[in-house]
C-alpha cells in the first residue's frame, strides 16, 4: 500500500485520533484498524451525492459498530458532505454534529443511529430488504430503477449479540444478495481477547445461515478488500460476510490491545503512532491537500451518478407511468388522497371484537391504500391478525410480495422494520404478543431516538390472555413503554378507538406502539360517543352527568373503559354525578393545551382510574383524593375472565371503590 491510498487511509486515522484527544473521549483503536477497509470502500465502491445524502437510489452505508464513529466522520468531512473541520475539532461535544455515536438525523451522510451492538448490522438488513422488495416491484427489463447496495462495517461485538445471528438467519433465508458485511475482526473487546468469550467459528456460522463468505487475512492489503468486495457484489444469491483480519491501534504502542479500545491514547502514545505511520505531529487535523483533492472527487461523481439516475427514472415513468407516479408517491412519503375514509367504522350490532381483530379489519383496508405498507409477524400472524391478506408471502423468490414473516425472532424484527423505515419508500409494522416487546425493546428505543416512522403491534394486551399464565400476561409492559421518549403509545378501548390509533399510527409518521386485546370488548357507538375527537387528541370525556358537575371522574384504557361505562350507570342510576373518561394514548393527551386537559380532567374533583396492568405512572392523571384499581404482581393461570375477577376487574370492585370516594 503506498501513494495516495495511503495518504488518504492515514488521513482519516489521525483525523479520528486528534478528535477523540481533542475531546478526550473516544474509541481510537477501531480507527487505526480498520481505515483502510472503511476507505476503499467509500472511494471505489459506494454511490452516494454528498450534496444530496437523500437520493433515493443511493448505496447505504451503516457503520454498525458506532463507537468508531470518529472515522465515519472523518469520512463524511474528506468525501464533502456537509461536515466541516470544525465539527471535526467539536467531537463528542454539546449539540456538536458529531456526537459520540452516529445519530441519524443530526450528521448529514449518517444512515442510522447506532452504537448498541448488533442494531446497525439488524437494521442493515431491513434496508437491504426494502431494496429487494422494491426492486421486485418497480424494476422491469432493461430499466433497473431500485438498484443499490447496503453496506456495514461490523465488529466482534456486533457479531456476538444474539441479534445479529437473528438478523443474518433472516437474511439468508431471503437471500439479500445486496447486502455486504465487512467484519473488521480484530480479537480484541474491552475486557481483553475475544479467545476470553468468543471462539466460535463466525465463517461457518454465516454458512450456515447461507451467506457468502470470504477471508481477507490482512487489513492493510487493499487488494485483497478490493477483490473481496467485487466477488460480493457479483453474487446476487446470497449475502455476503468479508472477514477482514485487522489490528486495533494499528501502529500505536498500544496495538492489539484493548487499552486502545475505549479511551484516549494520550499525547505521548499519539506521537509515537504519528512516527510509525510517517505522520506529521503538527498541526493536528492536519489534511494534505492532495488528500481532500482526490477525496472531494465524490462530490462531482455523485453528482453525475444521481443525475443519470433522474435521466433513468424520467424515462422509466414515460414507459410506465403508473408505476413511475406510484414509486414517485412512496420515495416522497406521499399518500393518496382521502386515504383515511377507507377505515372502516365499526357498530355495538356487529357484536363484541376484539381489538386485534379490528386491527387487522383496518389494516387490510388501508393495505388496499397505502401499497407502500409492509410488515409482518413473529411466528403470530393469525394471532396478531397482522397479515394483508390481499398480498402473498415475502420470500427470496416473491420478493415484492407484503407479509414478512420474521420467524421467532423479535429484537431482529424491530431492527429490520426501522431500517425498513429508513430505507424510505415503505411503511412497515411489525407485530407480536404485548409480553415479548421486553425481546424488541432495545430497537424500539432505537426508533424512538431517530423518530423513525415504525409501528409496533402488540396484541394479547393484559392478564385476560388467560390459560397461558404470568409468562404470557404483561402487566408491567404498557407502562415500561410509555416511559420511553418520544414513542406513542395507544391502547385502544374498542374497534372504533381502534381504527383512530391506526390513522394516528400512519400520520404522526413517528414510532407507534399499537396495543390490542385478544378477548372480545363491546364496541362503542360512534354515533353515541365522540370517539373521532377524542381518540384524536388522546383522551376525552366519553360519558358526563347530563345535570351539573361530576362528582366523580372514573378513567381507563382498553377493555377497562367497558368496565367503568357500567359502572357509571350504576352509580347513576344511585343519583351519583360520574364522568367517565377514555385515556387511549397517555403521550397524546399531554401533547394537547393545558385548557383541554383541564376540560377533561378538572382539578378538584376526586378520580379513579382503572388498568389491568401496574399502577406506575397514574399518578400523573390522578389528584387527591384518588384511588386506582391495577395489577401490581403477575398474572396466574386461569381463564380470562376468571382472572380479571380474582383480581378486581368487575364493575361491582370499581363501583366499590367509586363509593368509597364519593363517600369520602
Amino acid at each position: 500500500m503506498g501513494g495516495i491510498d495511503e495518504l488518504c487511509i492515514n488521513t482519516v486515522r489521525f483525523l479520528s485520533v486528534d478528535a477523540i484527544e481533542a475531546a478526550r473521549s473516544g474509541h481510537p483503536g477501531m480507527p487505526l484498524g480498520a481505515a483502510p477497509m472503511a476507505y476503499l470502500l467509500w472511494d471505489r465502491h459506494l454511490r452516494f451525492n454528498p450534496r444530496d445524502p437523500k437520493w433515493f437510489d443511493r448505496d447505504r452505508f451503516i457503520l454498525s459498530a458506532g463507537h468508531a464513529s470518529a472515522m465515519q466522520y472523518a469520512l463524511l468531512y474528506l468525501f464533502g458532505f456537509d461536515l466541516s473541520m470544525d465539527d471535526l475539532k467539536k467531537f463528542r461535544q454539546w449539540q456538536s454534529h458529531t456526537p459520540g455515536h452516529p445519530e441519524y438525523g443530526r450528521t448529514h451522510g449518517v444512515e442510522a443511529t447506532t452504537g448498541p451492538l448488533g442494531e446497525g448490522f439488524s437494521m442493515a438488513v431491513g434496508m437491504a430488504l426494502a431494496e429487494k422488495h422494491l426492486s421486485s416491484r418497480f424494476n422491469r427489463e432493461g430499466q433497473k430503477i431500485i438498484d443499490h447496495f447496503t453496506y456495514t462495517i461490523v465488529s466482534d461485538g456486533d457479531l456476538m449479540e444474539g441479534v445479529s445471528s437473528e438478523a443474518a438467519s433472516l437474511a439468508g433465508t431471503l437471500e439479500l444478495g445486496k447486502l455486504i458485511a465487512l467484519y473488521d475482526s480484530n480479537s480484541i473487546t474491552i475486557e481483553g481477547n475475544t479467545g476470553l468469550a468468543f471462539t466460535e467459528k463466525v465463517a461457518k456460522r454465516f454458512e450456515a445461515f447461507n451467506w457468502q463468505v470470504q477471508y481477507v487475512p490482512d487489513g492493510n492489503d487493499l487488494e485483497l478488500i478490493e477483490s473481496a468486495i467485487n466477488a460480493a457484489q457479483a453474487n446476487t444469491k446470497q449475502p455476503s460476510l468479508i472477514i477482514v483480519e485487522t489490528h486495533i491501534g494499528y501502529g500505536s504502542p498500544l496495538q492489539d490491545s484493548e487499552n486502545v479500545h475505549g479511551a484516549p491514547m494520550g499525547s505521548e502514545a499519539v506521537i509515537e503512532t504519528k512516527n510509525n505511520l510517517n505522520w506529521p505531529l503538527e498541526p493536528p487535523f492536519y489534511v494534505p491537500p492532495e488528500v481532500l483533492q482526490h477525496c472531494r472527487k465524490a462530490v462531482d461523481r455523485g453528482s453525475d451518478l444521481q443525475t443519470g439516475w433522474l435521466e433513468r427514472f424520467r424515462e422509466y415513468c414515460r414507459l410506465f407511468p403508473e408505476e413511475g407516479r406510484l414509486l414517485d408517491n412512496m420515495i416522497k412519503g406521499e399518500f393518496p388522497k382521502g386515504w383515511e375514509g377507507v377505515i372502516p367504522a365499526f357498530f355495538p350490532e356487529d357484536g363484541p371484537l376484539a381489538t386485534r381483530q379490528a386491527s387487522g379489519k383496518i389494516l387490510n383496508a388501508l393495505a388496499q391504500t397505502l401499497t407502500g405498507l409492509i410488515g409482518g409477524s413473529a411466528d403470530l400472524g393469525s394471532s396478531n391478525k397482522s397479515n394483508i391478506n390481499s398480498s402473498g408471502d415475502l420470500s427470496a423468490r416473491h420478493a415484492g410480495e407484503r407479509n414478512i414473516h420474521f420467524g421467532v425472532r423479535e429484537h431482529a424484527m424491530g431492527a429490520i422494520v426501522n431500517g425498513i423505515a429508513l430505507h424510505g419508500g415503505l411503511l412497515s409494522y411489525s407485530a407480536t404478543f404485548l409480553v415479548f416487546a421486553d425481546f424488541m425493546r432495545p430497537a424500539i428505543r432505537l426508533a424512538a431516538i431517530m423518530n423513525t416512522h415504525s409501528i409496533f403491534i402488540f396484541s394479547h394486551d393484559s392478564i385476560g390472555v388467560g390459560e397461558d399464565g404470568p409468562t404470557h400476561q404483561p402487566v408491567e409492559q404498557v407502562m415500561s413503554l410509555r416511559i420511553i421518549p418520544n414513542l406513542t403509545v395507544i391502547r385502544p378501548a374498542d374497534a372504533n378507538e381502534t381504527a383512530f390509533a391506526w390513522r394516528l399510527a400512519i400520520s404522526r409518521r413517528k414510532p407507534v406502539a399499537l396495543i390490542t386485546t385478544r378477548q372480545k370488548i363491546p364496541v362503542l357507538d360512534p354515533r353515541e360517543y365522540p370517539i373521532a375527537q377524542g381518540t384524536l387528541r388522546g383522551g376525552y370525556i366519553l360519558v358526563n352527568p347530563t345535570k351539573g358537575n361530576p362528582e366523580l371522574i372514573l378513567l381507563a384504557t382498553g377493555s377497562e373503559v367497558h368496565l367503568v361505562i357500567a359502572a357509571e350507570k350504576i352509580l347513576r342510576n344511585d343519583g351519583y354525578r360520574v364522568r367517565v373518561v377514555s385515556l387511549p394514548c397517555w403521550e397524546i393527551f399531554r401533547e394537547q393545551d393545558t385548557r383541554y386537559q383541564d376540560e377533561v380532567l378538572p382539578h378538584g374533583i376526586p378520580r379513579l382510574a382503572v388498568e389491568a396492568g401496574i399502577s406506575t405512572g397514574w399518578h400523573r392523571f390522578l389528584g387527591e383524593p384518588s384511588d386506582i384499581i391495577s395489577i401490581d404482581s403477575f398474572g396466574v393461570s386461569a381463564p380470562g375472565s376468571v382472572i380479571m375477577q380474582k383480581m378486581g376487574f368487575t364493575v361491582e370492585n370499581v363501583v366499590e371503590k367509586a363509593l368509597k370516594l364519593l363517600k369520602g
